[in-house]
């Protein structure tokens, strides 16, 4: 490895860094290079900070140097997702309805990260409001997947940006949301590990609420062990988020290496099969069998509901909560708003009250339902997306294709992780990912790893970003 290589790991440039074969000056410098020669095309990024993050690793290289070290991702750069606040830096969550705010608190996530030494480069771009999975902006412009700089093809949403400045090698790591699959789709159709987290245990403070029953924070990073590092650096209790009290303080990173001999993973039912790319079928049958070449016992049964069902709950719930937080924005037509975000939130409108408590209802009985089933299984496996990433000119936004294996995740408050599984015939990536119950991150982590370092997917890089 290149001591600044675009695509190391955090774990890579951590002893890089510790070494001194890199100071945090020379990775920020490269970071801001090719943001400057890639990012006019790939469009990732909002905002840039470039003074600030030259200032933070002047910091970071002199507390160095001084023997201080505030922890393993001290002097490494992160990205954010544009609908977090940090204090004295506009916010628009993607949106032009109304002028950028200049937000006057830091949300508890980068204060976390910055606490423990990280750099923010900036903001990134997001589907306006974070309501939408293919990744695309009318307002601000669709950032273009990595992968394809021939054709312009979405990078998955909400977090489209943040998974574009992971892997074109824009950010060391990124932070966003998922409310349905926002952090996993794009880490999928961008060929990175993408962390769904148990509600609670990331703070949500500083977060633009788009539904607070199914909201999460999670990060965005080459490889499991990034993610593991980047989740023990923002997890914990939050006093600023009430939601957050119960989580557990702990760290996931000590228990990456166990491997999954005699691990039941929980197969997708046959059922589900039906419409899912040929290629991701394939790359999923392979990652199933490599699972059980690592010791691992596979379990067959059905899932409590279909997916399809869990996608319906789930979305009930979204439009309902996001006409609540959007609605007074969205029913006005002076205001510009991406029609197809406009409608998804309007649909909440004739959602009526018993409507709501029912699907409240229903999620909890989806709960109950897999708690039980699960009690035979230590994870689930699935796809995370059914296709790869589409041309962006083919994209059909009246469909929510890409959700279609994560709303569940949500819905159930369980927690998943995304890997890459392979490549299709046209060099896109695949990805599967690991569901397990809420707060058994450590459990889905050391799965994820096992598989990653069997199958070394992850260390493929897209062409012409070198």
């Amino acid at each position: 490895m290149s001591p600044v290589d675009p695509f190391a790991s955090l774990e890579q440039i951590h002893r890089a860094l510790e070494s001194g074969d890199l100071t945090s000056q020379a990775l920020v410098r490269m970071r801001l290079d090719r943001i400057e020669r890639f990012d006019p095309v790939l469009h990732a990024y909002m905002d840039v900070y470039a003074d600030a993050a030259m200032s933070a690793a002047q910091a970071a290289d002199r507390l160095r140097a001084a023997g201080v070290v505030l922890g393993p991702l001290h002097g490494i750069t992160v990205a954010i997702k544009d609908l977090f606040d940090i204090a004295g830096r506009p916010v628009t969550h993607g949106s032009k309805s109304r002028p950028a705010r200049i937000a006057d608190h830091t949300a508890t996530v980068v204060n976390k990260l910055q606490g423990a030494g990280a750099i923010v480069l900036g903001k990134t771009h997001t589907v306006e409001f974070a309501f939408g999975g293919w990744g695309t902006n009318a307002s601000f412009g669709t950032p273009r997947n990595p992968w394809d700089m021939r054709t312009h093809r979405v990078p998955g949403g909400s977090s489209s940006g943040s998974g574009v400045a992971v892997a074109a090698g824009l950010a060391c790591a990124a932070i966003g949301t998922d409310t349905g699959g926002s952090v996993r789709i794009p880490s999928s159709l961008c060929g990175l590990v993408g962390l769904k987290t148990t509600l609670g245990l990331v703070s949500r403070d500083g977060l633009m609420p788009l539904s607070a029953t199914l909201d999460t924070v999670g990060p965005m990073t080459h490889t499991v062990r990034d993610a593991a590092w980047m989740l023990d650096a923002i997890a914990g209790p939050d006093p600023r988020d009430p939601s957050s009290l119960q989580a557990p303080v702990r760290s996931v990173l000590a228990r990456l290496d166990a491997g999954v001999k005699g691990m039941r993973v929980w197969a997708m039912p046959d059922e589900e099969r039906d419409g899912v790319h040929p290629a991701v079928l394939a790359a999923y049958d392979a990652a199933l069998q490599a699972l059980e070449g690592l010791g691992a016992l596979v379990v067959r049964r059905p899932l409590p509901k279909r997916c399809a069902d869990y996608m319906q709950i789930n979305g009930g719930i979204m439009s309902a909560e996001g006409y609540a937080n959007l609605g007074d924005i969205c029913e006005r037509d002076d205001l510009q708003v991406d029609p197809y975000v406009r409608r998804r939130v309007l649909l909440g409108r004739d959602i009526r009250a018993f409507e709501y408590i029912r699907l409240l209802k229903a999620r909890e009985q989806a709960r109950a339902e897999m708690a039980a089933a699960m009690d035979g299984a230590d994870v689930l496996l699935l796809p995370t997306t059914p296709l790869p990433a589409v041309p962006l000119a083919e994209v059909d936004q009246t469909t929510s294709t890409l959700a279609h294996f994560n709303r569940m995740a949500n819905l159930m408050n369980l927690c998943s992780v995304a890997v890459p599984a392979g490549f299709s015939s046209e060099g896109l990536p695949l990805s599967v990912q690991f569901v397990g119950r809420g707060w058994d991150e450590p459990l889905i982590l050391r799965a994820a790893y096992a598989y990653e370092q069997a199958t070394r997917w992850h260390e493929r890089r897209p062409e012409g970003l070198a």
